[in-house]
Order: C-alpha cells, then sequence, then structure tokens
C-alpha cells in the first residue's frame, strides 16, 4: 500500500471520528476542544503504527469500524453505527413486524448484552436472563456488531430458527443455543389481595391498554379493603418513556415526575395531573435487574417523590430519546440525543433505580450461576421463595427501618454489587 493510500485512510478514519466527537462537545471552551485534538492526534498516531508495524497486514476498514464502534459504546451502551447498507436493511425492517426471540438488548463488553428476556418468549423458556452476553447470532461474532443489526438478525418469520451462542461468567466457552421465533404478546397484568390488606399488582409490561386496565384494578382492590400497596415492576422492559411517566401519575397527585433533557434538545418536564391519580394508598415497589425503560422512570418518580418504598435488585438503566443521524454516504448513527432524568435530576441511564431496600433476587442469582438450560416449551417453576416479595411485604408491614434490618445466614439483605449480584462475605 502507498505512503499516499496509507495517508488517505488514517485521515479519513480521523474525520470519521471527529464529526462523532464535534456533535458531543459544542460550546465546550476553547482549551477543551484543543485537548480533544490532542486526544484525537493520539488515535491518528496509533492508527498509523497498527498500519505499519502490526504483526500482519490489518483490515483498515474492520480497525475503523471497531473504533467508531468502542466509541459509541463508550458514551451510549444502546447506540449503532450502520453502514449503507446496514442502514436500509434497518429502515426496511422498520416497516415489516416480524417474528422475534423476545430479547431486549444492549451493548456490553463489546459484545451485544441482555437487559431482559420477555416472559414467556422463546428465550424466556430457554433460560436466558438479565446479563448474559450474546457471543454469536448464527455463526456471526457480535463482538463489534451494531446493535440495532443484532436486533434484525434475531427477527425471521414465525417458527422459523436462529442460533445464539450465549456467554456467562460461570462459564468460559459459549453455550449454543437454538431458538424458534415467535409472535410473543406482552405479558398479562395481574392483581390479586394478600393478607393484612395489602393488594399486589404486577405489572411486567406497560403501555395506554394496560395502564387503563391497571387503573380499574387499583379501583377494584381499594373496593374490596386494600390498605396497601405492592407494585411489582421486575422484568418489565416493554414501556415507553411517556407510559412510565403516566404509571407513575396513577399514584401522584402533583409535582414533577420526570424530565427529558440534551444537548439539542430543550428540557421538558413532565408533571402530574391531579386528575389522573388512581390511589393515595401507602406504596412499595419492587424492582430487579430487568426492570428498564418506561419502569425506571415510574420507579424513580416514586422513589424521589416520597411516595413510595423500593425493595430489590438496582434497575437496569435505559431511559433514553432515540435518534438516527444520517451521514453524506449513506450511513447512519443511532444514539442516544436525550436522556430521562428523575425528580432530584439524576440520569436514569446512567445510575438507574437504586432501591431504598436492596435485597438481591435469589432466582436471578441462581440463574446467573447455572448453565442456560434447553429451550423447554414449559415455564420451570420458582426454585426458591420469592424473597423479593416477601421483604416487600415486610416493608408494606412493618417500614422500611425494620425491614431492611432484618438479615439471616444466608445473607439475605446485604448491599449489592453494581450487577445487582450480592456482595459475597469475606
Amino acid at each position: 500500500m502507498t505512503s499516499r493510500w496509507k495517508y488517505l485512510v488514517v485521515t479519513t478514519s480521523t474525520i470519521v471520528v471527529i464529526f462523532l466527537l464535534a456533535g458531543a462537545r459544542q460550546g465546550a471552551s476553547a482549551n477543551a476542544d484543543d485537548d480533544q485534538y490532542r486526544h484525537l492526534s493520539v488515535y491518528t498516531e496509533v492508527l498509523s503504527r497498527i498500519k505499519s508495524d502490526y504483526v500482519e497486514e490489518p483490515d483498515l476498514k474492520n480497525v475503523t469500524l471497531g473504533a467508531l464502534n468502542g466509541l459509541l459504546e463508550s458514551i451510549d451502551p444502546y447506540a449503532s453505527y450502520l453502514s449503507a447498507d446496514q442502514y436500509k436493511q434497518y429502515l426496511k425492517a422498520k416497516e415489516q413486524k416480524k417474528a422475534d426471540v423476545g430479547l431486549i438488548l444492549s451493548k456490553r463488553l463489546g459484545y451485544v448484552g441482555v437487559v431482559d428476556a420477555i416472559p414467556g418468549s422463546p428465550a424466556h423458556k430457554a433460560g436466558l436472563n438479565t446479563g448474559d452476553i450474546i457471543e454469536s447470532i448464527n455463526g456471526v461474532a457480535t463482538r463489534d456488531m451494531p446493535l440495532v443489526y443484532a436486533e434484525m438478525l434475531l427477527q425471521g418469520e414465525a417458527g422459523s430458527n436462529v442460533e445464539i451462542g450465549v456467554l456467562r461468567v460461570s462459564k468460559p466457552d459459549p453455550t449454543k443455543l437454538t431458538l424458534a421465533r415467535a409472535n410473543t404478546p406482552a405479558p398479562a397484568l395481574s392483581a390479586k389481595m394478600l393478607a393484612d390488606q395489602i393488594a399486589l399488582i404486577q405489572v411486567p409490561a406497560i403501555d395506554a391498554a394496560k395502564l387503563k386496565e391497571l387503573k380499574s384494578k387499583l379501583e377494584d382492590l381499594q373496593k374490596q379493603g386494600a390498605k396497601k400497596l405492592i407494585l411489582d415492576l421486575r422484568n418489565n422492559s416493554i414501556g415507553a418513556a411517556e407510559d412510565g411517566v403516566l404509571l407513575a401519575n396513577l399514584f401522584i397527585d402533583k409535582g414533577l415526575i420526570a424530565y427529558v433533557q440534551g444537548q439539542k434538545v430543550p428540557r421538558q418536564n413532565f408533571d402530574a395531573v391531579a386528575g389522573n391519580a388512581a390511589s393515595k394508598l401507602p406504596l412499595t415497589v419492587i424492582t430487579n435487574r430487568g426492570t428498564a425503560r418506561g419502569a425506571e422512570i415510574a420507579a424513580a418518580a416514586l422513589l424521589d417523590s416520597k411516595r413510595a418504598e423500593v425493595v430489590g435488585e438496582r434497575t437496569y438503566g435505559d431511559a433514553g430519546m432515540r435518534k438516527a443521524i444520517t451521514m453524506d454516504d449513506g450511513s447512519a448513527v443511532i444514539l442516544s440525543v436525550a436522556k430521562y432524568y428523575s425528580p432530584s435530576g439524576k440520569a436514569i441511564q446512567d445510575v438507574g433505580v437504586t432501591p431504598t431496600v436492596p435485597v438481591a433476587d435469589a432466582q436471578t442469582a441462581l440463574d446467573s450461576d447455572d448453565d442456560v438450560a434447553a429451550p423447554d416449551p414449559q415455564p420451570q417453576p420458582d426454585k426458591k421463595e420469592d424473597l423479593l416479595l416477601k421483604r416487600a411485604i415486610e416493608v408494606a408491614t412493618s417500614g422500611n427501618k425494620q425491614a431492611a434490618a432484618r438479615t439471616d445466614d444466608s445473607g439475605r439483605g446485604v448491599a449489592l454489587t453494581p450487577l445487582g449480584v450480592p456482595a459475597r462475605k469475606p
């Protein structure tokens, strides 16, 4: 390769990265801009050294794509860079409603990670869970694969098969699974009365219809004599941000619920509407690692407004406004252009929602240590008691301090690591 061609490749790669970084740093001081360009010069030199000194002739296209995907993942785990052809496929896929395996995804460690497996979906029946890593899809490695492209590969005709390789911390080699794609309906909402006039409402997904149903069930439960409520939002990753605001509004009659803001998106506040509130009963919310999107916005609002105690695991952290930004060559970057914030000003996508009573979910901890199960048409019964519900009932009955202070020899009630797994005892 000629020196002139080397210079052209390096320069083009650098321009692409400058384009991506420039939008993220507009309005910064001159000194900050100078510092950024110094970092970019380091990138240029490293790329040049790779080309001239690496043990073998590198594929500069792959090097550049890897750099772009690494850059995007470092600032936004839900971002994607799509080539012109990939972007065309993406637009076409958006117009078609295809079956899939029921996974909510993000980027993790350069690969595609599982946010949640929708209850009742092929992925859920196969034992996939929050924190698992999809190492390959139909033999294609997901390393540096655009997130939305991975989602497209998992889609297809109902009944058709897709093979995925799954990585877990306890298993060094990927486990191969073959899943049949299906049209999985959103999980159903359920409600029932427990002892001591406590009502339990399980909301695994939120949309306009389910919010209407939830309001009706709240009215029924209160007529049945409910004096306290438990709102179970575990594994609720299906729900738009605006649905999360409406969910919180059912329990909050005044004040700020959330706001959204970005570099080019002016702040927009979402305030409670008094007429939309359906219950003022004492409230306890249950969350886990699979709680994401609209459900997180609701949990954050209920926590910050002191309307509810939150029991369980820290939520996943997925509450952003995303947009596809096209480029001159037909490629596109899909990234978060704004984030949703809790009333106290915390970016939910960055920090999730931390419970006031942290409790590790025994079932998700068990799943993290077990091998991935073979696909099973029948959901398996829980192997452990429902610790989070048990603790939520204690909080609803006795209050935060008494419930949070209770521990036993198994370590229940201890603080959690960032992934929601209980810290090991020394």
